[in-house]
């Protein structure tokens, strides 16, 4: 990258350790406040998580642009924004990113456009069982993520005892080399080549995975030295029997 980049996206799936990621870039203060700042596929969706009500602009492009402007506010710490875009967002964004920025022709360049020379970052898991357990547990508890002091982060409905599912894990599994293959395949196309960084590095030594990062972004690597983990690992012996009993069910 000729320049130092001004912005990053973290391109990945659930259940990858997006969540710790951006948190211990956050903690930083020097490397944004990266979040799903465009999760869900709708423009209404998008005014009702910046306070934006979309009948107040002229047009469309004049909406996105506000939009992204309340955006890159939220996501920015440092010099520095910070963007988790999970694939099932992507379609969506690039379309909108089509309307907004016009005169370029590929979605990179647009997205330089809008956020200035960026870092891609493919955040991904290797074991796709292991994944996709832990999404269907999740999906089936209503516990998403946990502090680092144990302490509930994340839940999205009451809690509810997990129950073994073996056709959703599988669903899963699937999914989850569907779109691990979509970003290899987007990558390709629009000639990126990513810093490529594993769950498991992730989960084991988080300090250096986020050095890694920073170094990358040409900011100071030893301020990952003084950042500690916020997210706690939710895998308990549940997920290993669940593993265990689905490979057996699945020799051949």
């Amino acid at each position: 990258m000729k320049s130092s980049p001004e912005a990053y996206i973290i391109c990945t799936t659930p259940r990858s350790g997006s969540t710790l990621l951006c948190k211990l870039l956050a903690a930083t203060g020097i490397s944004g406040e990266p979040d799903s700042l465009f999760h869900r596929p709708s423009l209404a969706a998008w005014c009702g998580a910046y306070g934006l009500e979309a009948q107040s602009y002229p047009s469309t492009p004049a909406l996105l642009e506000a939009l992204f402007d309340a955006a890159i506010a939220k996501g920015s710490k440092g010099g520095i924004f910070g963007l988790r875009l999970q694939r099932q967002s992507v379609d969506f964004f690039m379309e909108q990113l089509a309307i907004l920025v016009s005169g370029e022709t590929t979605e990179k360049a647009r997205i330089e456009r809008a956020f200035g020379p960026t870092l891609f970052i493919h955040l991904t898991r290797a074991n796709k069982l292991d994944q996709a357990i832990s999404y269907v547990k999740a999906n089936q508890t209503g516990l998403w993520h946990r502090n680092a002091d144990g302490s509930e982060l994340e839940r999205t409905a009451p809690p509810k005892p997990p129950v073994y599912d073996a056709e959703a894990i599988t669903n899963h599994i699937n999914r989850f080399r569907q779109t691990d293959a979509a970003w290899r395949a987007w990558f390709t196309r629009e000639a990126v080549t990513p810093l490529t960084l594993q769950y498991n590095d992730l989960a084991a030594t988080p300090s250096a995975i986020l050095a890694t990062v920073l170094k990358a972004l040409k900011l100071e690597p030893s301020c990952a030295d003084t950042v500690e983990p916020l997210v706690a690992k939710l895998a308990d012996a549940t997920n290993e029997e669940w593993a265990l009993r689905y490979r057996q069910e699945h020799k051949d």
